[in-house]
């Protein structure tokens, strides 16, 4: 009996402080619950068989409702709920931004063997971001990444993506992208048009981009988040190594699956620390 529900941000983090309300047809409230630690609500209240209404809310979070039918089993199985950050849906205010890679991450997945996945990160990068005043289409991106950081947490393998067979580092220290547009895909996602340089080589990509929201930060400063994914062939940037192993199965994937989760700081420059 009662009510079970999981509160998760756009990016999949637990919401520890949401309150979740449910009213019956006539808009009586007949259960306020509050997440836990892990985002999660499980009230034992029995509630009668009918239609609800349920409200969730948290603070700097936009609220969110929804309908739920009540069954014999005096239960109502919520599932997840995804709470979008005040905000979230717009861009953050015009001007410059300043990627914080400390609070950044640039990350890439490739399937091992047919059946797993190995992540590797680059852990050294900078870039900027210009929203535009008055044509959002015209904002711009420009990121650089030092080939050499990357990192996937086995020594040999990282020493083997720095050679010839892959980034070829002595060659092309860095990795670089600059955006060429951006064009509105939802009300509160973009593809952002750009141009990706790796090995030498320049291919045009498109990031699927979602801003999470903005927020003051300790330092008397505003920050913006945003997720962006990607996927990238191998061989569009003339890395053609792998090893075939039994059955014809290829060691390494030729899809790349790019993830970047990207912390901005308003302004020409990092807060100094």
């Amino acid at each position: 009996m009662g009510l079970t529900a999981r509160i998760r941000t756009r990016d999949g983090w637990a919401v520890s402080h949401a309150v979740v309300t449910v009213t019956d047809m006539t808009g009586t409230q007949v259960l306020r619950a509050e997440t836990d630690g892990d985002g999660v609500v499980r009230d034992a209240t029995a509630l009668a068989p009918g239609a609800y209404t349920v409200i969730v809310t948290a603070v700097g979070y936009a609220p969110t409702a929804s309908s739920a039918i009540v069954t014999a089993s005096r239960r109502a199985e919520i599932g997840t709920v995804t709470l979008a950050r005040q905000g979230g849906t717009e861009l953050p205010p015009p001007g410059p931004w300043t990627i914080d890679p400390a609070h950044s991450s640039v990350g890439a997945v490739a399937q091992h063997l047919g059946i797993s996945s190995v992540h590797g990160r680059f852990t050294e990068f900078a870039g900027r971001i210009e929203i535009a005043p008055d044509e959002v289409a015209k904002s711009r991106v420009e990121a650089v990444i030092h080939a050499a950081s990357i990192e996937t947490g086995n020594r040999m393998r990282d020493d083997h993506l720095r050679s010839a067979d892959f980034l070829d580092i002595e060659k092309y220290p860095e990795i670089t992208y600059r955006s060429t547009g951006l064009t509105a895909a939802g009300s509160d996602r973009w593809t952002v048009h750009g141009e990706l340089t790796m090995h030498g080589i320049v291919r045009p990509v498109d990031l699927d981009l979602a801003c999470l929201g903005t927020g003051s930060d300790p330092w008397g400063g505003t920050r913006a988040a945003f997720r962006a994914t990607t996927e990238l062939r191998r061989e569009d940037f003339a890395m053609n190594y792998n090893q075939v192993v039994r059955a014809g199965i290829a060691a390494i994937g030729t899809t790349l699956k790019v993830e970047l989760d990207v912390q901005a700081v308003q302004g020409e420059r990092l807060p100094q620390a």
